[in-house]
């Protein structure tokens, strides 16, 4: 069974982050969004001074460096308010949940912000018989949008492009 797609509806909002690692003491560098109309927003992250987790393996997939980070991040407060402008009221859609709303919810306490949507699993918009079609076709989307790199918002307007086409 396809994933519910209402007729004339938006397409769900999608939401990625990439972190310094998977471990314990890991934070959010970059978060990135696929909007209901398909575009999408990005925000490198300035770790705060005292993130200091860092794993060259995750570097490694991402390509971002702390360095770069340092220089070209923003604030946490200004994204945590961007995000909240963007995305307040809503609920938007993570294939990582267990990582990414942590790693969000970080970003917040950390901006010393309130967040205002909601982040939920894939499980919750995708129905159980369709999950096994779910990486191969996600595999399809980033060949056919030549999706190379690994980050956030190229992944997130996958997981959108893969939602919708399981919609077809």
């Amino acid at each position: 069974m396809p994933p519910v797609c209402p007729d004339g509806q938006d397409l769900p909002v999608f939401v990625d982050v990439e972190a310094s690692g998977l471990g314990r003491g890991s934070y959010p560098i970059e978060i990135g969004v696929s909007l209901p109309d398909a575009s999408s927003r990005c925000w490198l992250i300035r770790p705060a001074p005292h993130w200091q987790a860092w794993d060259p393996s995750a570097e490694s997939i991402h390509h971002l460096s702390r360095a770069l980070l340092e220089r070209h991040g923003r604030p946490i407060r200004s994204v945590a308010e961007e995000l909240n402008e963007v995305l307040a009221g809503q609920t938007v859609f993570s294939d990582a949940w267990g990582n990414d709303m942590p790693w969000v919810a970080a970003l917040f306490d950390e901006a010393g912000l309130v967040q205002r949507f909601r982040i939920e699993g894939l499980r919750s918009i995708v129905p159980d018989a369709q999950l096994e079609n779910w990486n191969p076709m996600r595999e399809r989307i980033e060949r056919d949008l030549a999706l190379r790199r690994h980050r956030a918002s190229a992944d997130a307007l996958a997981l959108q492009q893969t939602w919708a086409a399981l919609c077809r």
